[in-house]
């Protein structure tokens, strides 16, 4: 079953970005994701558009997210994470942004899926962080 949610943005002194979420899959935390305006992720940027995001099938590591395309036909990213805890949990996918110093698009900060106090916190290196 397929519930339709928002996903809770953070807003930035650079702008405002909206993601649509839908609540897929537990195991996976299958998300997917629309992106209104460009977002960076470590080592790119997603353009404005439609993506799913999951947990990959890893039982030994449960903090790497695979990020594809909207029809599952082709891996985007593939991406290492820190676990991230929050206090209270929502009903809604919560995905925060955060400002680049280097006047970048806004980046991925964490991603909480809906019900769980834990989620993924997206590490950047270098100039992006």
């Amino acid at each position: 079953m397929k519930i339709n949610v928002f996903a809770t943005m953070m807003l930035v002194a650079a702008g405002f970005t909206t993601v649509t979420a839908v609540k897929a899959d537990d195991w996976d935390k299958q998300t997917n994701v629309t992106l209104n305006t460009a977002v960076a992720v470590p080592g790119q940027v997603l353009a404005p558009g439609r993506y799913i995001f999951k947990l990959a099938d890893n039982n030994a590591d449960r903090n790497i997210v695979q990020i594809f395309s909207e029809d599952q036909s082709h891996l985007i990213a593939t991406l290492l994470t820190a676990s991230a805890q929050r206090n209270e949990v929502t009903d809604d996918s919560v995905i925060t942004v955060k400002e680049q110093p280097n006047g970048g698009p806004e980046a991925l900060a964490k991603w909480f899926y809906p019900g769980e106090l834990s989620g993924v916190e997206f590490l950047y290196g270098g100039a992006q962080r």
